[in-house]
């Protein structure tokens, strides 16, 4: 069923992602990329952003653990995750920064409901494993 145009700008307003449509622009995201993610770890990863965010739409950067930043470096790369700063003078009249993450939220509505094609494309330099006669396979043990 097709929504209509009153849905769908309620739908560009909203401050909030939901677990199953953050992990499906992460997947297709990835897929613009030509980058792969199984769907256990790409739920995985919209789990653990959305434990950041929760329905915030901005978390501040000093709360994450480097490989929590890592993840979001990538989410950034994908359009997902932004980043601000902010600047404020301290009492004594030092400048003092605060970094960022913002939830992009339309980006990733716009990657959820993409429609990206699951071909793979193959890579010929294995071709050759094709042509050894399954014969010659000796099993895994």
């Amino acid at each position: 069923m097709a929504m209509s145009s009153m849905e769908m700008v309620k739908l560009r307003n909203r401050t909030y992602v939901k677990i199953d449509e953050l992990s499906r622009a992460i997947s297709n995201g990835l897929s613009l990329q030509n980058r792969k993610m199984a769907i256990e770890e790409s739920e995985s990863s919209a789990e653990h952003i959305i434990n950041f965010f929760g329905y915030n739409t901005r978390v501040i950067d000093n709360m994450l653990e480097p490989e929590d930043r890592d993840v979001f470096y990538t989410m950034e790369d994908l359009g997902i995750l932004e980043t601000e700063r902010e600047e404020t003078t301290l009492f004594d009249g030092r400048e003092w920064r605060i970094h960022y993450w913002l939830l992009n939220v339309a980006r990733v509505l716009e990657l959820s409901e993409m429609n990206v094609s699951t071909r793979t494309q193959r890579d010929s330099r294995f071709d050759i494993y094709s042509e050894i006669p399954d014969e010659y396979w000796k099993p895994v043990e």
